[in-house]
């Protein structure tokens, strides 16, 4: 059964690789299985036939057979968890990684993605200013956190798991505040992360879709 997942057509942030459908493309990669990649506009998002895939209209989806996916996390565990490499094979330290997936979706992706919409969306409004420092010592605060407990380990539980393929996702987003710099462990962390060749081969993959969309459209 052949995987098809969906992504950005263009997406928002010009291919460097922070929208959501990155994650998907690594976590195959890393395991292993061919994929085909359906590309949407915004407009076909908002469609019946994408929103019957994915009910608050967004990507990426994940359709496998009679399967289908929605939220990276979920599609990342399904992946991890039917094919080897993402997982270590005893439970207790499988449980772990996991753990580390939901703590990068629940604990470290809100205050980032409240960071990056201020700085996004909100320099213009008056409470800016005032606003962003409180926002960007949130983050800090989860970072200092996982900083302590990576400590000098090249990854967070053991070997590399699912759980770092999330976490490492979550903090690319950070990278033009400025604030993972700050935490020369958890940047090195990132590194490792951007360096392993199935990252390398997802991210070339998305990047070049949203090259080829930009010299399409000029």
């Amino acid at each position: 059964m052949t995987i098809v997942m969906t992504a950005f057509e263009r997406s928002p942030d010009g291919g460097k690789g922070l929208a959501r459908d990155t994650r998907v493309r690594w976590a195959l990669e890393e395991v292993g299985l061919p994929y085909e990649v359906r590309l949407l506009s915004f407009r076909a998002m908002k469609e019946a036939a994408h929103l019957a895939l994915h009910p608050f209209g967004q990507i990426p989806t994940y359709q496998e057979g009679d399967l289908t996916l929605f939220e990276s996390g979920a599609i990342v565990l399904h992946i991890a968890q039917g094919h080897g490499g993402l997982l270590p094979d005893d439970a207790d330290a499988s449980a772990r990684a996991i753990a580390w997936m939901f703590a990068a979706v629940n604990t470290l992706e809100p205050p980032i993605l409240e960071l990056t919409m201020a700085m996004l969306f909100e320099r213009d409004k008056p409470w800016y200013a005032g606003r962003l420092p409180l926002v960007e010592d949130r983050v800090r605060h989860r970072l200092e956190q996982l900083s302590r407990r990576l400590g000098d380990a090249d990854w967070l539980d053991g070997a590399f798991s699912a759980g770092d393929l999330m976490m490492v996702s979550v903090l690319l987003r950070l990278r033009s505040s400025g604030i993972l710099d700050e935490f020369p462990g958890l940047a090195a962390y990132v590194a490792r992360g951007e360096a392993r060749p199935a990252y390398q081969r997802a991210f070339a993959a998305q990047r070049a879709v949203n090259v080829g969309q930009r010299a399409g459209g000029e």
